[in-house]
């Protein structure tokens, strides 16, 4: 019996190991959570260090445009780009001119950003967080202006990632985003109690340095880069084109939701900005794990079985969003029950008080909530944008940013930064039941490649 058991056992882990899919899930989802738990660790020190103090809401401003531009335009483009690239590859296409041709158009956007978001730092301040002293403005900005050589970075190593995972080499590029939190805590350790003046900001810029070094480095070795003639005139490029747009609005006005909590957030108390910070940390955690993975296997994944099979595509998707849900509703569950132990456990000392840890602990068990949501959300996402229906989602996220808007200001006024985590749950509901519907209606209908 037994025997039995065991060998069955043993041929079950033998089935699973086998599907690559599950497999690279599983790897990309292990690098994730090992990168993840060292950026929580990076959190706690600078929990204990600022609490919610002035500087920290400065950084995580001066973040914003940076942000921004990495999630909307850079980020963007490789959702694009992994599709078309995959379809140029198995056409027997030139995929050296493809490469090549993605990273003019990188770079070139990465730099006209860099001016613009420079150009536009301030009126961006005095439009979304008006009435602060010049104090605050200048330290936003010093911070900006460390930071903003990151936009280039970041765009070089989202387009090299890529590559890297259509071409299944996930083993070592998934610890790129180590060495921010690396670089952030071991600073901490170095200079104790004496930070150096903007020492965030700094530490993201070495991050990112250190991150394009390492890509650059696994690629060269991978031997998965490799250059050939520009051509606009490609086919996929020009479809790679044509669906930009559409990627681009669904990402600027996705990302505007948490631009305008921030927003709000600021007209509030002082800290509030990194309450809220804070409060989605957990949240982030474990969605992170997933939606990185997701993003990075599902979509290759996806344009590829389309190609070949798309009923069976669809079936697939199906089945899995519900295993999906019913998982994440637990794991969300025993998260909000923990909720005040965890913010306590991992961040209250020193400047952060236990008052802090109310206030934060409440904030997350909101946003916990909306985890089964945004995950499943992202899966629906990921198989949209590999049969190039990025035009919906622009207009879901069009609804859903004026939405926010509206139930920001209203629950604001009765509930404070609770009503923004809130409002942040009801939003991320309702894209998910949408997404959900509309991917229900288009099974027969022709998929656009």
């Amino acid at each position: 019996m037994d025997k039995v058991s065991f060998h069955t056992i043993k041929q079950r882990i033998t089935n699973l190991s086998s599907k690559k899919v599950l497999r690279n899930l599983t790897l990309v989802s292990g690098a994730t959570l090992f990168v993840s738990i060292i950026a929580f660790v990076k959190e706690t020190f600078v929990a204990a260090n600022y609490g919610l103090d002035q500087e920290l809401d400065t950084f995580l401003i001066a973040m914003l445009i940076p942000g921004f531009i990495n999630t909307v335009f850079l980020g963007s483009y490789k959702s694009v780009f992994i599709p078309n690239y995959i379809n140029e590859s198995h056409s027997g296409g030139d995929t050296r001119g493809f490469q090549t041709t993605s990273f003019i158009i990188t770079l070139l956007t990465s730099l006209l950003f860099i001016l613009l978001a420079i150009l536009g730092t301030d009126t961006f301040l005095e439009l979304l967080f008006p009435n602060k002293s010049a104090t605050y403005y200048g330290m936003v900005k010093e911070q900006f202006y460390i930071i903003a050589p990151c936009i280039f970075l970041w765009g070089f190593n989202s387009l090299v990632g890529a590559i890297l995972y259509v071409n299944n080499e996930y083993k070592f590029s998934s610890f790129s985003d180590i060495f921010a939190p690396i670089c952030i805590i071991f600073g901490f350790l170095s200079f104790s109690s004496n930070l150096p003046k903007n020492f965030l900001a700094y530490g993201t810029l070495f991050g990112s340095i250190l991150s394009c070094i390492y890509l650059v480095g696994i690629a060269l070795k991978k031997n998965v880069i490799s250059f050939g003639k520009v051509n606009f005139k490609n086919e996929n490029i020009k479809l790679t084109f044509s669906q930009l747009p559409a990627k681009i609005s669904s990402g600027f006005l996705a990302s505007m939701v948490g631009v305008v909590d921030k927003f709000f957030a600021a007209q509030l108390v002082v800290g509030s900005i990194a309450a809220l910070n804070y409060g989605v940390k957990i949240p982030v955690f474990l969605t992170n794990i997933l939606m990185i993975a997701f993003a990075n296997v599902l979509l290759p994944y996806f344009t590829k079985l389309v190609i070949k099979d798309r009923e069976k595509a669809f079936e697939m998707l199906m089945v899995n969003l519900k295993r999906v849900f019913l998982l994440l509703v637990i794991i969300s569950g025993i998260g909000i029950l923990i909720s005040e132990f965890v913010i306590e456990l991992l961040f209250q000392r020193k400047e952060f008080t236990a008052e802090n840890t109310a206030v934060v602990a409440t904030i997350q068990q909101i946003l916990l909530a909306y985890i089964p949501f945004k995950l499943v959300g992202m899966i629906l996402v990921n198989f949209l944008i590999s049969i190039n229906k990025n035009s919906f989602m622009a207009y879901v996220s069009l609804v859903a940013l004026i939405l926010n808007i509206i139930l920001d200001y209203i629950l604001m006024q009765y509930y404070g930064v609770f009503g923004l985590a809130i409002c942040t749950t009801i939003i991320t509901i309702g894209k998910c039941i949408t997404l959900y519907i509309y991917t229900l209606r288009i099974k027969n209908i022709p998929f656009s490649h």
